[in-house]
Order: structure tokens, then sequence, then C-alpha cells
């Protein structure tokens, strides 16, 4: 009888403990996948306010509420590089009424992204800067995990061009392409080993963005 109670013992600890893992690991991978689904959220709408608002501008690339202004369109785009762009449009000067459409004085806005070490603060590695920066303001640089942004131009027969592009008044199209990660890895807490360099992330490209006052040529 002894023998037979130590024996049973021994076989209800090792069920118990294997459950107990088994209920362990289950708890483990739920809040590892809430985790991620919480960071993935947060790329996703990163992604989405910077997507917005580089299409709204793009798209306005060469307008002017007084379109004498700009006599020719082929003269928008004033510098054009992988990482950086600067062309002529029409700030609106309310966000409703007539001042939506501009004030008719031609706006320079530039974007580009900055280099990763200013972004040292944070466990990413890969995130940087973009900024945006209207006529001659100071640079500020918004944070929305942008660890990509591309940028590529083609004339009117689709060929690529080279950058920085020499002659700016070729460009016909542009690709724009964006990786947003997040700035802590996703498997924080849990496979640190096995997925030492994963951080939630979200890509988007813009194959071929055209902006309407192109048609003018």
């Amino acid at each position: 009888m002894g023998s037979q109670t130590i024996l049973d013992l021994i076989a209800s600890t090792m069920v118990f403990g294997t459950l107990l893992m088994i209920a362990l690991r289950l708890n483990g991978g739920t809040m590892e996948n809430m985790q991620s689904f919480r960071e993935d959220i947060l790329v996703q709408q990163n992604l989405v306010a910077v997507t917005d608002l580089l299409e709204y501008d793009f798209r306005k690339i060469g307008y002017c509420k007084d379109f004498t202004v700009i006599t020719s369109p082929t003269e928008a785009i004033r510098y054009a590089d992988t990482s950086r762009i600067t062309f002529w449009t029409d700030f609106p000067t309310s966000t409703h009424g007539s001042g939506y459409d501009g004030d008719g004085v031609l706006d320079s806005l530039t974007y580009y992204v900055g280099s990763t070490s200013e972004m040292s603060t944070t466990p990413n590695p890969n995130d940087r800067l973009i900024y945006r920066v209207e006529n001659n303001s100071t640079p500020v640089g918004v944070y929305l995990g942008v660890t990509t942004f591309n940028l590529q131009y083609f004339d009117a027969m689709r060929t690529k061009l080279t950058t920085p592009v020499d002659s700016c008044q070729k460009i016909q199209y542009l690709q724009i392409t964006i990786q947003v990660e997040h700035p802590v890895k996703w498997t924080k807490y849990y496979n640190t080993a096995t997925y030492d360099t994963v951080y939630q992330s979200a890509f988007w490209r813009q194959v071929r963005l055209v902006a309407k006052n192109f048609n003018n040529r």
C-alpha cells in the first residue's frame, strides 16, 4: 500500500505539473497576443496618419489658388531625392470657407526624414523622425515610428529618374514607400530569444501618385 500511494502521488504530481505548465503557456500566449494586437493597432494608426498627410500634400504639388502665379507645372518641384522633396503649393488659411483653397500666395513645402541617431532613446534602432517644413520655418520632427521613407520619380514615359533628379521638370509620377514600426519589440515578454529583432510593422506604397497639376503640361 505504501509504495502504491507514493506512485499515485508521483503520477498525480506529474499530471498536475503538466496541466499547470499548459495553463501558464496558454495564459502567456493570450497575454502575448493581446500585447501584439495593441501594438499592431498603434502601428496601423501611425501609418494611416502619415500616409493621409503625405497624400493630401503631394496631390497639391504645383497648386495655387491664383493659377497665374505658377505659369508652368514643370516649375512645381524644386528638389527631388529619395528621402527629401521640396515643392511649391498653396497652404489653406482656414479649415473651411474660401480660406480652405489657399490665399493665392505660393508656399514652399519640404518633406524629409532624419537620421536614426536622433531617436537613440527608443529601443528600436531603425525608427526616425519625419519632418514637414513650411516655407522657411524651423524644421519640426514628428515621431510616428517611420523606419522607411523612400521616394522614386518617373517621367512621362514611366522611366525611373536618377536621384537626386537634376531636371525636376521631367517628373510626372511619384512612388512613395513608407514603413512604420513599433518602438518596442513585440516579443518583449515572451520568446525574446527566438524573435530577438522582430517589431510590429506596417508597410504602404503608393505606386503611381500623380498631382492634378501635372496634367496641365
